[in-house]
């Protein structure tokens, strides 16, 4: 292998290595207050995190491309049909096309008010993503009714700590 392909990998790798670190560094943790959302949702409305105060609130990272989000929709979709008086959902699409997103969630049923769809050709490199240290999809994190962030957790986490309100 030439020595200029050598050195190019090297540093190539290192750029990654030094970004996710510092994604995880930068990012929000558990007991801080959650960061800022401003967006327009697909329904065309303005959208602030911070409106659903009083609410808890689940952020969930997903893509139209990725398996794994699809697997869990059905879940998703019941969890937020159990628990919509308490629990407020926000779907944040990462996608190259804003549209893939949005078919795909129509087609999928997704049926709560808060859908964003953030369109990047490089779709991990989302701004809210990286505020939340978002390295994987799916990804979700659980807010408090006061604003904190309760931490990354899974579908299975969010339905035991709703029904421990009830």
């Amino acid at each position: 292998m030439p020595k200029f392909l050598k050195i190019t990998l090297l540093i190539s790798a290192s750029l990654v290595v030094i970004g996710f670190i510092y994604l995880k560094w930068s990012a929000a943790d558990a007991g801080e207050e959650a960061p800022e959302i401003q967006a327009v949702l697909v329904d065309g409305t303005d959208f602030k995190l911070s409106d659903l105060r009083g609410e808890y609130v689940l952020l969930s990272f997903w893509g139209s491309w990725c398996g794994p989000c699809r697997v869990k929709t059905p879940a998703m979709i019941d969890l937020h049909q159990k628990y919509k008086s308490k629990l407020k959902i926000v779907s944040i699409a990462l996608e190259k096309e804003a549209n893939a997103g949005i078919m795909c969630a129509k087609q999928d049923g997704f049926s709560w008010k808060h859908q964003i769809v953030e369109e990047s050709s490089f779709v991990m490199l989302s701004s809210t993503a990286q505020k939340y240290g978002v390295s994987d999809i799916p990804s979700m994190f659980l807010i408090s009714p006061e604003g904190i962030l309760l931490g990354k957790m899974s579908l299975e986490e969010v339905e035991k700590w709703m029904a421990k309100l009830n």
